[in-house]
């Protein structure tokens, strides 16, 4: 659809057309760029210390510090032959004090008759000075608009403190537009840009500690001939040249399986799956991941693991183990407590599961207690119903629940106290799932089996189906090491440690409904 500029959008439109009819570049291919704004303030800040009885005025370039600075303009004060501008960058803001008598005064009109405004990118070239307010500034001597910004940034005011800080506020509030123009929400709000920081800390630590226990990190296939490791609905796409139906991925888990019978002790993954499923504030169709196998482990080793992974993440990211989160305090550096899923259960919704060791029995029970659910599920699912109605909401605490149904855990081996449960546990911090764990099946005829069992239990349609995998019995046949496996949504985690109520405040681009024009 072609740009129809509104009222604003045709102004700056027209301001453009003036800067080329001066035969000013616009949009120059060039760029130069000696400091950005918080190295210029930092250099300053360092002659001061060594000279703290020079002229401050800036007035002679070769008693100071010369920079040359680039950024977007965000406050701009014209006053006749002196004008000033707040420019910034990602590192911070710079004031600019600009007098038509230190440069050339072509450039300095376009600041004056705000051809230059509110939004466009400038370099500036000068000497650090301080301004008879305090402020620490660039005196202005060479000066040239970088790009012009033809539609403004939603207004974004800002209000001074005593100590020199800025406060923003503003009209940006509409939640639909900042996700869908996200280029429009970093550029005018810096806790937003903070977050995504802070996300890449975290996945940065991630790797880190895994990296320093040994692990190897590898890729595996996005586009898969087989989906599985996981319960959900795929995404369906073609390879024309092969005339074959490929999958998205959406688990990593029995391609890092497979490595572990390669050899490998012990790998992991970060990186993207997609599930074709509803979307929440904790869900969107394509997420990131973490998943890692370790070898000659059990979902002992793996809680030992997972529970120092996060500990360091927070500690790295906040500077403690004590975090605040939609107004609770979790707290990250106690033991975590363990429960079987039965004791969580017993605990909070006075029915015991085991005592209706059918589906039809539990269906009943549940009813009595006033919970509500889809028909036709397995004896398993139902327990997991009732986990989540019940038990889910008041894990506010880091805390490991255990030992799952085996209907719904085609992956992990049996307990060793009866046939019904497995190894498997799953996290909760503050109500939310974080993440799902096994001491792995190995026995490549009992895994078969099970996805014998799945394929009794589900229709081939439904998102719990978990289609048998050939090749990956094969690859067990030729013997799989005892291992334990972990995955967890890092967007989640990301939420919890920023403090971000909705996953799509954790993501630069979350997926959103068709925009209506």
């Amino acid at each position: 659809m072609t740009w129809q500029p509104n009222k604003l959008e045709q102004e700056r439109l027209d301001k453009l057309r003036q800067i080329e009819d001066l035969g000013v570049e616009a949009f120059p291919a060039r760029v130069h760029r000696t400091h950005t704004t918080a190295q210029a303030l930092a250099a300053y800040a360092d002659w001061e210390a060594v000279n703290p009885d020079a002229d401050k005025s800036g007035d002679d370039p070769a008693q100071g510090v010369t920079v040359t600075v680039c950024g977007r303009v965000r406050r701009q004060n014209i006053k006749g032959k002196v004008s000033f501008l707040h420019i910034e960058d990602e590192s911070g803001r710079v004031q600019l004090f600009m007098r038509v008598n230190d440069m050339d005064e072509a450039a300095y009109n376009l600041v004056r008759e705000k051809l230059v405004e509110l939004d466009d990118f400038v370099q500036a070239t000068g000497t650090m000075m301080r301004t008879q307010a305090g402020e620490a500034s660039v005196r202005v001597r060479e000066f040239k608009l970088l790009a012009k910004a033809l539609s403004p940034l939603p207004v974004i005011k800002q209000q001074k403190q005593e100590d020199g800080t800025i406060i923003e506020f503003g009209e940006f509030n509409d939640v639909e537009t900042r996700y869908r123009q996200r280029y429009a929400d970093l550029a005018v709000n810096a806790d937003v840009r903070d977050v995504f920081k802070k996300r890449a800390l975290i996945i940065r630590t991630m790797r880190e500690f895994f990296d320093n226990e040994g692990f190897l990190e590898v890729e595996t296939p996005i586009l898969q001939p087989i989906y599985g490791g996981a319960a959900a609905r795929p995404f369906i796409t073609h390879h024309n040249q092969l005339h074959q139906d490929l999958y998205l991925r959406i688990s990593f888990e029995l391609y890092l399986k497979r490595l572990l019978v390669g050899g490998y002790d012990a790998v992991y993954e970060i990186g993207r799956d997609f599930r074709n499923e509803g979307v929440s504030f904790k869900h969107n169709t394509e997420f990131t991941m973490l998943e890692f196998y370790k070898a000659y482990i059990d979902y002992e080793g793996v809680m030992d693991l997972v529970e120092r992974m996060v500990r360091t993440i927070v500690q790295r990211v906040t500077g403690g183990t004590v975090i605040e989160y939609q107004g609770q305090t979790l707290d990250f550096g106690a033991p975590w407590p363990r429960l079987t899923i039965r004791e969580a259960i017993k605990q909070n919704a006075e029915i015991d599961y085991m005592d209706h060791p059918t589906a039809e029995s539990l269906e009943a029970a549940m009813r009595k207690i006033g919970l509500q659910f889809a028909p036709n599920q397995t004896w398993g699912k139902l327990v997991e119903h009732l986990l989540g109605e019940t038990v889910e909401k008041k894990l506010i605490q880091p805390t490991f629940i255990l030992d799952y149904p085996r209907d719904i855990s085609p992956f992990a081996k049996r307990v060793r106290y009866d046939d019904k449960h497995v190894e498997r546990f799953e996290i909760y911090m503050a109500g939310m799932e974080m993440g799902n764990a096994f001491t792995e099946l190995n026995d490549p005829r009992d895994q078969e089996a099970r996805f014998i069992d799945m394929a009794q239990l589900y229709r081939a349609d439904e998102d719990d189906a978990t289609p048998t995998d050939d090749d990956y019995l094969r690859a067990m046949r030729f013997g799989m090491p005892p291992c334990g496996g972990f995955g967890m949504g890092v967007d989640r985690l990301v939420m919890l440690v920023t403090n971000q109520r909705s996953i799509r405040d954790v993501l630069l681009y979350p997926h959103l409904r068709e925009e209506q024009r």
